[in-house]
């Protein structure tokens, strides 16, 4: 395997940020679930895949459960397609004490997986084709934040039933890929979504003929349901009341359940990431993530900067933008054509030197607004990452060996 300098502590050092430990981090038996989260386009997906297979390959029993619809975590772990299901990742070291399987999530399945899990068979297949369901359970606002709650929980409990503490059981590492964008902390406030549309004042109408006995109906219900009727028409009003029925039935163990796994979020067993890029749209990003984090006593151990461009110092990096800008024009000016290529790199250099001083302000004034939150910054590299040595390569850049 390669070996790297401590390129990320250090330069999160020179930023003036505390140093992220990542192995540490991950070597730490008492974590039992990593949450990545942030903007779109930073590398989550790729950090995720690269601290699970770091981890199995230092010994931990790990998932990775991705929620971003991207296909390069399948191809860069060789499994050719991810589904619901977690996928063992066959091609580790033969020495490898740990072990590694990835998945990604899949709404509708996992939502049909709480519905056969609640109900009888019977039941659950009324469900299921309830045409109400279907558009709920394939593309209402929310559902997939609500679904990737549902799933972390199963896994936790997958992963830690055979066992106190999870010694005996599936997993004892889940590694979290979460959304792109702000919407990524939805799941954070799914339970108290879902409780609000469950208690709302339109869904106790549309279960009073389930709840009571027909004597019991007021006047007023028998005024709205009729004119929903003529809108809606009464086999589409049916529909509605046998799944709003079924919403209060089988999903209020789910329920129960996100708010189960939300305490789990601000256990002392998880640690969320920030992942970032060098840019100030993702660092106002990663500093709204670190804010409401905090703001919900979330474990936060720490912030990546991925893709950031680091000054070689082996190849005389000190001297600044500035300075080979100056020097270009001058021997520009005194030897024109004779010195085009001499010019060309120093304007190269100048251009390379202007976007290290402008990602060092960016990381400093996050360190300045965040002093507590450890940091590490990974470098940039010339290609994708598309298999496991990738991967590893990530992971090393991530722990600075």
């Amino acid at each position: 395997m390669k070996t790297h300098p401590r390129v990320g502590p250090l330069a999160a050092k020179a930023a003036g940020a505390p140093l992220l430990d990542v192995d540490a981090l991950l070597d730490d038996r008492g974590t039992h679930i990593i949450v990545c989260c942030g903007s779109g386009g930073v590398g989550k997906t790729t950090t995720s895949a690269a601290l699970a297979l770091r981890a199995a390959e230092r010994g931990r029993k790990v998932v990775v459960l991705t929620i971003d619809p991207a296909r390069r975590l399948a191809q860069s772990m060789g499994i050719e397609q991810l589904d619901n299901t977690p996928r063992p990742v066959r091609e580790l070291p033969s020495e490898t004490a740990g072990s590694l399987d990835a998945m990604m999530l899949d709404m509708k399945r996992t939502f049909d997986e709480v519905v056969e899990s609640q109900a009888s068979p019977e039941k659950a297949r009324q469900i299921l084709s309830n045409p109400f369901y279907v558009a709920l359970s394939s593309s209402f606002a929310g559902t997939q934040e609500y679904m990737a709650m549902e799933k972390l929980g199963q896994l936790y409990r997958d992963a830690h039933v055979a066992g106190a503490g999870g010694e005996d059981g599936r997993y004892d590492l889940i590694v979290v890929d979460t959304p792109p964008s702000r919407s990524a902390l939805d799941f954070l406030d799914a339970p108290e979504r879902l409780s609000s549309f469950l208690d709302g004042r339109f869904i106790r109408l549309m279960l009073a003929p389930a709840r009571g006995p027909a004597r019991l109906m007021s006047a007023g219900f028998n005024l709205v349901t009729g004119a929903l009727t003529k809108v809606l028409g009464g086999q589409i009003l049916r529909d509605l009341q046998t799944f709003v029925a079924a919403l209060d039935t089988v999903f209020g163990g789910f329920r129960q359940r996100a708010q189960q796994t939300y305490a789990l979020l601000q256990a002392d067993e998880t640690a969320f990431l920030v992942v970032a890029a060098p840019e100030p749209d993702a660092m106002r990003e990663a500093a709204y993530f670190v804010e409401r984090l905090s703001g919900d006593r979330m474990p936060l151990r720490g912030l990546v900067v991925n893709r950031s461009t680091l000054p070689d110092t082996a190849a005389g990096d000190r001297l600044s933008a500035a300075a080979a800008e100056a020097t270009a024009e001058r021997l520009d000016a005194q030897l024109g054509d004779d010195a085009a290529v001499t010019v060309g790199l120093l304007r190269l250099h100048a251009d390379r030197a202007l976007l290290i001083e402008r990602q060092d302000q960016l990381h400093t004034r996050f360190a300045a607004a965040h002093p507590h939150v450890a940091t590490a910054i990974v470098p940039a590299l010339a290609g994708d990452v598309h298999d496991l040595d990738g991967l590893r390569e990530i992971g090393a850049l991530l722990s600075g060996t």
